[in-house]
């Protein structure tokens, strides 16, 4: 496992609590070896996420498609900046340069990421790891619907196994680093 691809909130308006969570990753990616594949964003978890892998002196690598350059206020400093015509080239790149994944909290952006992922994973496109950081309870209510597909049948209690959950990120660490 060299390089994880992270979805993660790009909001500053989040609690301080969130920002020391992307932190505290980054620090811990670089201790463990992992780099960094995110959305290139320089704020919120995202910005504060790439600036700590930086600052560890750890590599990251942003994908962004042009048109959001100006919205997520492109990080300037990275290790490498990959820049696409659409959203979909753009998790196509972080797909491909990521071994496993991992999303933190986040907004609209971080769900279509997480579920893109996990559909391409019950479609059989990939076989890497997907985790949730179930950080203070913040995914408890999706895993819960997840839940409520099963139960209804929209959604197979086999493919619900290929999503790792916990709320423990040096766990988390642990586990990608067997695979």
């Amino acid at each position: 496992m060299k390089k994880l691809c992270v979805f993660c909130g790009s909001s500053t308006k989040v609690s301080k609590k969130f920002l020391l969570l992307a932190k505290r990753l980054g620090k811990e990616l670089v201790k463990n070896d992992i780099d960094l594949v995110y959305g290139a964003g320089s704020i919120g978890m995202m910005g504060v996420l790439a600036d700590s892998v930086l600052e560890a002196k750890g590599n990251v690598y942003g994908v962004i498609p042009e048109f959001m350059i100006p919205w997520e206020v492109v990080h300037k400093n990275l290790t490498e900046l990959v820049i696409f015509s659409t959203m979909h080239e753009r998790k196509q790149e972080m797909y491909d340069l990521a071994d496993a994944f991992l999303a933190l909290p986040g907004g609209i952006g971080t769900m279509d990421e997480l579920c893109e992922i996990l559909t391409w994973g019950q479609l059989e496109i990939h076989k890497k790891p997907i985790w949730i950081l179930n950080y203070e309870g913040f995914y408890d209510n999706l895993i819960e619907h997840f839940n409520v597909l099963v139960k209804k049948k929209f959604f197979s209690r086999e493919h619900l196994k290929l999503i790792n959950i916990s709320d423990d990120m040096l766990k988390i660490i642990k586990e990608l680093k067997k695979s």
